[in-house]
């Protein structure tokens, strides 16, 4: 039986795909660690969510960002001599129309929301800041290293998702979203 500890880390370094050590508190590991929080807490907000529909999508969407985790644990970008997956920008235009749809059952708004509602409005807007900082912390790797532009992509529209979704939770339980007020 293979051992879930392997101690290759208890000196505050991990490997990277390809085999280059890097410190655990490199801005890469920062980027896929943030990937990674923000899909537990998409499992989180999943496990209150009883529409199908959405339960699907994100279902898919924490698939996805497995492969978004890999693309920033690869430092080859834009060569790919391990066959990492990749985030295209094929996936990213998908989840635009996905956006597309669903903004159209909430409706557009022109104020600011107080972030809240159902448990599941409010774990997504939860995820939706986690998928913020993942993006940040994407664009702040950017500057030094070399990171698929998709990827940045992807997270900026993950978050407009998980907006969307949590304003949708909150309109199919008959709870409205609450405007902010200076």
């Amino acid at each position: 039986m293979v051992k879930i500890y392997t101690r290759g880390g208890d000196k505050g370094e991990t490997s990277l795909i390809g085999g280059k050590r890097t410190s655990k508190s490199s801005a890469r590991i920062n980027a896929y660690g943030s990937v990674d929080e923000l899909n537990s807490a998409l499992g989180v907000a999943n496990s209150f969510i009883e529409d199908k529909d959405v339960k699907d999508v994100l279902e898919r969407v924490q698939n996805e960002l497995f492969i978004v985790g890999s693309d920033l644990a690869d430092p080859s970008y834009p060569e790919n001599p391990n066959k990492t997956p990749r985030v295209s920008d094929a996936v990213v235009k998908q989840m635009e129309g996905i956006i597309d749809k669903y903004e159209e059952e909430v409706g557009s708004i022109q104020y600011f929301i107080l972030p809240g509602g159902t448990k599941a409005a409010s774990l997504l807007h939860l995820a939706r800041g986690i998928a913020r900082r993942a993006e940040r912390a994407a664009v702040e790797l950017s500057l030094n290293e070399s990171v698929n532009p998709a990827v940045i992509a992807y997270l900026n529209r993950l978050s407009s998702l998980l907006f969307v979704f949590a304003r949708l939770m909150n309109k199919r339980n008959d709870v409205k979203d609450v405007a902010w007020h200076t």
